[in-house]
């Protein structure tokens, strides 16, 4: 068990929406050996690999607290799509998209690897998993932040034209 199990962190969570195609132009590709491969089956251990490495410095826990049988339920649930990004073969980054509530798709998780903060990865990624949300017969994608997060995750999901409805006060309770 962590030391600092139970431990309570406050946070501010914002929640976000938009309600047509980004506005946006298409980013440049970045450089390197660059692919997004939607994960067909994803088993548990590898969405626990991107899951934790990603999550890890901004205290995502919510997906820890299931076992694996039922993480493997969710993430191979039809309505639930895993976008990896590759960068130089090895995985650089996550998009999670879920479409369980009709006509709504929502950007449940979405982060780079450490070792690729910073290389304009991110903007790409968020572009490319726009695209595929809007791809399906939706007219509105969720996503939402927090306090916790990169500092530039905000600006990211505003400058692809997200715009804030929603804040609250909430807390993460570390495990």
């Amino acid at each position: 068990m962590s030391p600092n199990a139970g431990r309570r962190i406050p946070m501010t969570v914002t929640f976000l929406d938009m309600k047509a195609r980004p506005p946006v132009l298409p980013p440049p590709q970045p450089k390197g050996k660059i692919a997004i491969l939607k994960a067909e089956q994803p088993a548990a251990h590898f969405y626990r690999y991107l899951y934790d490495t990603i999550g890890d410095a901004y205290f995502w826990v919510d997906r820890r607290k299931l076992s694996a049988e039922a993480l493997t339920k969710l993430i191979q649930d039809p309505k639930n799509t895993l976008y990896v990004l590759y960068a130089d073969g090895s995985p650089a980054g996550m998009a999670e998209l879920d479409f369980r509530k009709e006509g709504t798709a929502n950007i449940s998780y979405f982060g780079l690897m450490p070792e690729t903060i910073g290389r304009g990865l991110g903007f790409y990624l968020l572009y490319h998993t726009c695209m595929n949300a809007w791809a399906q017969p939706i007219s509105r994608l969720t996503v939402n932040t927090c306090t916790l997060d990169h500092p530039r995750a905000l600006p990211l999901y505003q400058r692809m034209g997200f715009v804030p409805y929603a804040r609250e006060e909430r807390y993460v309770e570390l495990i």
